[in-house]
């Protein structure tokens, strides 16, 4: 098979280490990748935005499978495109991509549904927002209704806090054309994870579960960032929580997509607050969180490749996915000053030694190479990944990776894992 894998990220970097192990994979392409997938891909210069060079590409190569890392081509309808033009493609169409593109979309899904979430209100004026907030009180969640990177999420732990997000992305859109509508929630409280499955529209195949750390320094606190580190499997999320998930997330989601008109193909993120052993929607995402998918495919036995293409086909039947007894925790270094104004362009030294540490990947994110040497390029720039047979042994062999790597201004996480540890 050929397979082309779009996206240049961490995420993309762990799909494509994963989806090169399969037998069935002879050609694996990459746009427009990095440095660190180069080393099990082709990389191919067309941004991952540029959905008609990309179709093109896939086309003239006769790519027999392509993968779709973010998700902003997925809002743009890249799935659409490639279907009309006969390619077998995996993740949702621009109608069912709405679910991670519109947070008014998703929460209006989830009320249809019964699906349990926080409540919540939707504006479009900003006079009206501040109103809502003066009557609710704090603490209170004020999101962009559209995509921000991540970062379009504020807890507010105060009235005057919440003003100010509102007016940030209503009044200044220092997220853009997404702060042109606002989500304003209950806050919820509880312990956080993720949960992914696969789906053909129809069928669902869960995954193993995993937590991931949004906030910039340790302790959770600091702004909101794509995400500083992740590990699997997460013990909140026990046998039985993990039943009551699919049984009243993401098997209405998925049924519910279906009957609106909208079906959903490709890989569900549902990200919960779990608070007495009773889940709730925090959001949904169109496809693999990021840090997340890093632990999670490095402890996938399965080959993956088939499962993608039953999902891309409508012919998901497969019961189980094999997974490893080991875990894994995957800890992130980011740029000096991320998640704000970025220092970039330094050499990154040690990556050569960190992976020959057994079993640690280094996945690359914001790299890219610059006279012959690779350089941070971006916020989050790797994604050091270890496995271990307990929580703790990964999170020692990731930290080992960590102290040997660097660049000036690199930031990182303590304290990855350290809820599992604390369970």
């Amino acid at each position: 098979m050929k397979i082309l894998v779009i996206g240049g990220g961490g995420r993309e970097h762990a799909l494509c280490w994963k989806i090169a192990q399969s037998p069935l994979v002879n050609t694996l392409y990459c746009a427009p990748g990095n440095p660190g997938i180069a080393a099990v891909a082709e990389c191919v210069h067309i941004g991952a935005d540029e959905i008609e060079a990309l179709c093109d590409f896939a086309l003239a190569e006769r790519i027999d499978l392509t993968i779709v890392g973010p998700e902003v081509p997925l809002t743009m309808g890249i799935v659409d495109r490639f279907q009309a033009a006969g390619l077998d493609i995996f993740g949702p169409n621009r109608a069912a991509a709405q679910i991670e593109g519109s947070k008014g979309f998703s929460k209006e899904l989830m009320v249809r549904h019964n699906i349990p979430t926080a409540a919540y209100k939707s504006f479009t004026d900003h006079a009206a927002a501040v109103a809502y907030i003066r009557e609710q009180g704090a603490p209170i969640v004020v999101k962009a209704d559209g995509l921000a990177a991540g970062k379009g999420v504020i807890v507010a732990m105060t009235e005057a806090e919440a003003i100010t997000a509102v007016d940030d992305i209503m009044l200044d859109r220092v997220f853009g054309a997404a702060g042109s509508s606002v989500v304003i929630e209950e806050f919820m409280e509880g312990e956080e994870a993720s949960f992914f499955a696969f789906t053909d529209g129809t069928n669902i195949l869960p995954l193993a579960t995993s937590q991931d750390h949004k906030r910039i320094f340790d302790n959770d606190e600091g702004p909101n960032t794509g995400g500083m580190g992740a590990y699997s499997p997460a013990p909140v999320v026990t046998a039985a929580l993990h039943d009551v998930i699919v049984e009243t997330i993401v098997r209405p989601t998925i049924a519910g997509m279906a009957s609106d008109g909208t079906p959903y193909v490709g890989i569900l993120y549902v990200g919960l607050m779990i608070r007495d052993g009773k889940p709730r929607v925090v959001e949904y995402n169109a496809r693999f969180g990021d840090p997340e998918a890093q632990p999670l495919l490095m402890r996938m036995k399965s080959d993956i490749v088939p499962v993608l293409q039953a999902c891309a086909r409508g012919e998901l039947k497969q019961e189980s996915i094999e997974w490893h007894d080991k875990a894994a925790v995957c800890v992130v270094m980011a740029s000096g000053g991320y998640p704000d104004v970025l220092e970039t362009g330094f050499e990154i030294h040690g990556l050569e030694a960190a992976s020959a540490i057994d079993d640690l990947v280094v996945f690359h994110a914001g790299t890219a190479l610059k006279d012959g040497v690779i350089v941070n390029s971006g916020g989050r720039v790797l994604g050091v990944t270890a496995l271990g047979n307990t929580v703790a042994e990964a999170i020692a062999t990731a930290y080992r990776g960590v102290a040997a790597i660097s660049w000036p201004g690199a930031q990182f996480r303590s304290d990855i894992g350290q809820k599992a540890l604390n369970r």
